[in-house]
């Protein structure tokens, strides 16, 4: 997918001193894309309009660079510094693990509920820090403790949707606990079944990766209380499939807020 420079507004969430808060779309690419992927269109718009280098704070020798990753083939909320004091604030914060990161998620299968109060499961599976594949979800080198939280929030016909919080920062991490769970993320052609993705693409013109980074909440200036930001919906291909999917329990429908955070620095 590209993105027109000129619309790239369309996908600002949030900005203030140092930092844009950007919805990246399925298959755009965060970096490593000159020209085409999400930092380089960013930056593009950033330099064109004075307004938002002043509001930002823009360095143009930093740049825009990524505090966080976000597979390709995911949608949702991305985090971009524009200048280096910016990038080090929030990348402790990272590194910390106090930012809280929430995402949306189609699984095959009917997902049912671990804990005992019926609300939230965990995924403990150890994973390595290198990706692993279909065969081996968990990864050929050595397996480090990895911790996925999940809530379902509805069941059609052949479909789980669900709430996912990740505490721990493995590479297409939620991915492979879906994998290992026995419920793969619907449209993952590396970890899922490619007959499953070709079939969808087939019959339902449904052809991305069913996972969408649904908010961030973390400090934004030093000393202030956390603050969330969230995308305006969740993505309409999803939810169209898991609603035409003969939908048994609807989740309830809540307005999303992004909830805007005033400049202090």
């Amino acid at each position: 997918m590209k993105i027109k420079s000129d619309l790239f507004q369309q996908s600002i969430l949030e900005y203030g001193p140092g930092r844009l808060f950007v919805n990246k779309p399925e298959g755009v690419s965060v970096h490593n894309q000159p020209g085409k992927d999400i930092c380089s269109l960013a930056e593009k718009f950033v330099r064109a309009h004075s307004e938002i280098r002043e509001k930002t704070c823009f360095d143009p020798e930093f740049g825009v660079n990524p505090v966080h990753r976000l597979d390709k083939e995911t949608s949702g909320v991305m985090l971009l510094a524009v200048n280096r004091e910016v990038f080090q604030f929030f990348s402790r914060q990272f590194e910390a693990r106090t930012v809280r990161k929430q995402y949306i998620a189609l699984l095959h299968g009917s997902l049912e509920h671990q804990d005992a109060d019926g609300s939230w499961g965990t995924w403990h599976w150890p994973l390595s820090k290198a990706a692993g594949g279909r065969k081996n979800p968990g990864g050929a080198s050595k397996r480090l403790p990895s911790e996925t939280r999940y809530r379902v929030m509805g069941h059609s016909q052949h479909y789980s949707l669900v709430e996912l919080e990740i505490h721990s920062g493995r590479t297409h991490q939620i991915r492979r606990h879906a994998k290992l769970s026995g419920h793969p993320v619907v449209g993952d052609q590396r970890y899922g079944s490619a007959r499953a993705s070709n079939f969808l693409k087939n019959n339902m013109n449904f052809t991305r990766l069913a996972l969408h980074a649904q908010s961030l909440t973390l400090c934004t200036a030093l000393g202030k209380e956390p603050q969330t930001v969230k995308t305006p919906e969740a993505p309409a291909s999803m939810m169209a499939l898991f609603d035409n999917d003969n939908s048994l329990h609807k989740p309830p429908a809540q307005p999303v807020r992004i909830e805007k955070v005033l400049p202090i620095w």
